[in-house]
Formats: C-alpha cells, sequence, structure tokens
C-alpha cells in the first residue's frame, strides 16, 4: 500500500509558523486549516490500511499464521534440545579385547575404558558434567548425584567387598542382591508376555552356529572354563543397528519397557549364552543405579547364579532381577546334552532413582562423553 498526498505541500502554512504578523488570527486560522489537512491524510491512510486487511485473502492468511506457529515450536524444540556433549570422558565402560586377568574376571587393558583403568581424573570429569547439565537445566534434585560424584573416591574404596561397584555409586540407594518383581513390574509383564518372540528370533540367530564357529554379530567372552556368547542389540547405551535388523521384534520391545535404561554407558540389552562347563566367575558391575534383569529362554538343570552370596536358579518365561554391583558368578554345570544356558538381558533403572536423577545420569554418562 502506498500513500500519496492529497495536494502540494503546505510550505506556506509552515513558514507562517516561523514568520512574525501583526495578523496574528489570519495565521491562527492558517495553522488549523494546515492541522485539518494533516488528520484527514492520516484517516485516509488509516482507513486505506483496514481495507486491505478486509480484500486480503483467507487462505494467505492462515499460511501465514501456521507459519508462525511452526516457527515459534521450532524456536522452542531448540532451545528445550539437550545438546550432544563432547567432553572428553571417553568411552566409559568400551568391551574392548580381554587381556588380562583379575579375581578369575578378565579385565581389558585399554587406557580408555575407564571400567578397567580407573581413571584418576574421573570424579573431576563427571562433576565437570554435572556442573554443566545443572547450569542448562537446574540443580535441583541433584544432591545425590553431587554427593556420590564429590566423595566417590571414599564410597569406592570403603565399600564392603559383597557390594563395590567399579566406575560409579549413588550413595542413599536402597541395597539388595536381589529384587521382587514387582520392583519394575511393568517391564517384567512386557518381557515375559513376549517371551515366545524373544526365544523364536534367538533359535533363529542360534542356527549360524551351525555353519560356523561364531557367527556375525556374536562376541565371546572370555572365562577361566566354557563358553560364554552375547549377541547385543544395545551396548552401553548404543544401538547395534545389524544385530538390531537381524532381531526386529526384540529391539521393537525394548522401546515398550519403561525403566529400559537406552541413553547412557550403564544400558545394555543382550542375548546370553553359557554352554555347558562354563564358569563366569565372581566380578563386579559399574553402578548400582541400575538393576539387571534376565529373562529365562532356556534354563537347564546345573544353572546358576549367586548375587552376593545367595544362590538363585532360572526359570524358562521368568524374569529375575538383580543388582550386579554385588559380587556375583555364574555356573553351567550341566551336560554337553542339557544344551546351553539362554537368557535375554536387559538393563532396567534401580526403582530409587528419581526422574530428575535419571535424566542427569543420561547426561553426565552420555555414550562418547
Amino acid at each position: 500500500m502506498v500513500w500519496a498526498p492529497l495536494g502540494p505541500p503546505r510550505t506556506d502554512c509552515l513558514n507562517l509558523l516561523h514568520t512574525p504578523s501583526k495578523d496574528s488570527p489570519n495565521m491562527s486560522l492558517e495553522w488549523l486549516v494546515a492541522w485539518s489537512w494533516s488528520l484527514d491524510g492520516l484517516r485516509d491512510c488509516i482507513a486505506t490500511g483496514i481495507q486491505s486487511v478486509r480484500d486480503c485473502d483467507t487462505t494467505a492468511v492462515i499460511t501465514v499464521a501456521c507459519l508462525l506457529v511452526l516457527f515459534v515450536w521450532y524456536c522452542y524444540h531448540v532451545g528445550r534440545e539437550q545438546p550432544r556433549p563432547y567432553v572428553s570422558v571417553n568411552s566409559l565402560m568400551q568391551a574392548g579385547d580381554a587381556n588380562g586377568l583379575q579375581n578369575g574376571y578378565v579385565y581389558c587393558q585399554s587406557p580408555e575404558c575407564l571400567r578397567c583403568t580407573h581413571h584418576e581424573g574421573l570424579n573431576q570429569k563427571l562433576y565437570h558434567n554435572l556442573q554443566e547439565y545443572a547450569k542448562r537445566y537446574s540443580w535441583s534434585g541433584m544432591g545425590r548425584i553431587h554427593k556420590g560424584i564429590r566423595e566417590q573416591g571414599r564410597y569406592l574404596n570403603s565399600r564392603p567387598s559383597i557390594q563395590k561397584p567399579e566406575v560409579f555409586f549413588l550413595p542413599d540407594l536402597p541395597t539388595t542382591p536381589y529384587f521382587s518383581r514387582d520392583a519394575q513390574k511393568h517391564d517384567v509383564e512386557v518381557l515375559e508376555r513376549n517371551f515366545q518372540t524373544i526365544l523364536c528370533e534367538f533359535e533363529t540367530l542360534y542356527k549360524a552356529f551351525s555353519n560356523c564357529s561364531l557367527p556375525q554379530g556374536w562376541k565371546m567372552n572370555s572365562t577361566p572354563s566354557g563358553e560364554w556368547f552375547t549377541f547385543y542389540l544395545v551396548n552401553q547405551g548404543v544401538c547395534v543397528p545389524r544385530n538390531c535388523r537381524k532381531c526386529p521384534r526384540t529391539y521393537r520391545l525394548l522401546g515398550s519397557l519403561r525403566t529400559c535404561i537406552g541413553n547412557n554407558v550403564f544400558g545394555n540389552a543382550c542375548i546370553s549364552v553359557l554352554s555347558p562347563g562354563t564358569v563366569i566367575t565372581e566380578h563386579y558391575g559399574p553402578t548400582n543405579i541400575r538393576i539387571r534383569c534376565h529373562l529365562g529362554l532356556k534354563t537347564p538343570n546345573g544353572c546358576e547364579l549367586v548375587v552376593g552370596g545367595e544362590p538363585q536358579c532360572w526359570a524358562e518365561g521368568r524374569c529375575l532381577l538383580f543388582d550386579d554391583s554385588f559380587l556375583h558368578a555364574a555356573f553351567h554345570e550341566g551336560s554337553a546334552e542339557d544344551g546351553p544356558r539362554v537368557v535375554f538381558m536387559v538393563d532396567l533403572w534401580h526403582p530409587n532413582v528419581a526422574a530428575a536423577e535419571r535424566q542427569a545420569l543420561d547426561f553426565i554418562f552420555a555414550p562418547g562423553r
């Protein structure tokens, strides 16, 4: 819309304002005429603008409004999105090739594996990550995490030998070697309802063992005796796409679990196979913020799990929950005719870790930090 003056500029009126004259009544009259002309022009301008809006296409107005709403939503989404961290806590708990032995359990010697090398600067890096999280979000609800990081060395060194997580200990969590099914009732029921689905996908995978010693996607873990194989769908918080494509229904099932740890290095989901005669010697897990869930797929006689000195047996189609920060071991003392012991293993949040703490721990222990 372009506004054009209705008449020639009234410069004479402006001159009257600055030129002294004896005829002051005439000057006032001229000034009022000029002011009236200015108001008429302004009124015409406003009327023209209103008419332009009325004549505007309704579809165009709706389109512009939708674009404005999308832009506001995008700004909000970007503003609240958690950025990917790039600080230098490297590859927590990387399960590299084993070449060291401690207490009968194999540890890697990679300098990047904080679980095995106990990096001296870990506490400082974790505290830096906590401060970064608090600046972006809030310190609210961070009391236990702050306490745990600041006094991590004392907690890990003074823990009784029955429970001694190797990377991170969250204080003031209830401790028990085994948990009841009600601790994570929803996820336990989901897993048990889908027992046959998971078993069928495992049996399809396991057929490949007849063609070669170690099929693609499987990992052999070092043990003093026997063979222990794992097939990871999620390994230390990172999805393994090639393996997930081989077990699509099991992988989709993980998305329906409410308490599955999927965004930090303490989260795993895999099929674990013990051949007859296998012994997994006593060892500690990395943290007490999780509980490990085993869904029994194949559980022959002679198989046993010992956590904190308390033995338990698996059952097919049933979940067994335990805290792997306790000293634990597993055995398959059955015969070759019994076949392997097979469980589907998934890490769930400890029920007493609050939602705000879970979010902060996902940030602090994000994969690749």
